[in-house]
């Protein structure tokens, strides 16, 4: 049985006011299993792409479908599959963690159980048990970041988009990160997200998209794309080909 798409992007443009092109023709398939790292300098178009994903930015054309249902026409089919982890989580100040998640399993419609045992695993995976009764204000931007990713988990989403994930979490609590990502990548959860920490990308990643200048500049799997080199020196290679 083959592999399912279950983020397409064809041919997606983001034009801003002056006709300024912040992405341009973007086209990519991340498959059910994927790890697909979206790798580029700061203000490559990478943000803008993920944010389109997720249904916070409209955008002028192109399609974007996820599990075949569009962004633009079924957003609510695509958001009850998908779960948006962003680089500066903004989550309800004036409630506990525990609070939050409970809200957010409300909003997915999650039985007690169920929530409980997600709960308890990826809080325990994520070492924040203790501090789940407490407020989030109180929440140093670490344990934001720890609660936000147990609060895109709890639905079991089909397709996890995050933007630079890894910022502002402990090696541990990172290390844990690609743990819980592998395990679920294996039960066939989709993964897309972007980093700019290369070494990341190539320890975790099966397939890499470089963007430039809102363009893809190349893609593939990690092996096509980096043969006997390092990321690192492919990225920086390709980055100055495409000048």
């Amino acid at each position: 049985m083959g592999k399912k798409p279950i983020l397409e992007i064809k041919n997606y443009t983001k034009v801003y006011g002056e006709g300024k092109k912040a992405t341009d023709n973007v086209n990519l398939t991340v498959e059910s299993g994927d790890i697909y790292g979206f790798i580029g300098h700061n203000g490559a178009g990478k943000s803008t792409t993920i944010r389109a994903v997720v249904g916070v930015l409209d955008f002028t054309e192109g399609e974007i479908l996820i599990d075949g249902h569009s962004v633009k026409t079924e957003p609510v089919e695509c958001k009850k599959i998908t779960s948006y982890i962003p680089d500066n989580p903004d989550l309800y100040e004036n409630l506990t963690g525990i609070q939050y998640l409970d809200f957010i399993a409300d909003v997915f419609d999650i039985d007690e159980r169920t929530r409980e045992e997600r709960t308890k695993k990826y809080a325990e995976a994520l070492e924040i048990t203790d501090a789940l009764g407490d407020l989030i204000s109180s929440y140093s931007h670490g344990m934001k970041q720890k609660l936000a990713i147990i609060s895109a988990l709890i639905h079991d989403p089909k397709l996890i988009v995050m933007d630079e994930p890894f910022v502002g979490l402990d090696p541990k609590a990172a290390f844990s990160l690609k743990k819980i990502m592998h395990e679920l990548c294996k039960q066939g959860t989709a993964i897309f997200f972007s980093t700019h920490v290369l070494d990341v990308a190539e320890k975790l990643c099966n397939k890499i998209a470089i963007i430039k200048g809102g363009k893809i500049i190349d893609s593939g799997t990690m092996e096509e794309l980096k043969g006997n080199k390092s990321l690192e020196e492919v990225f920086l290679e390709v980055y100055d080909e495409k000048q």
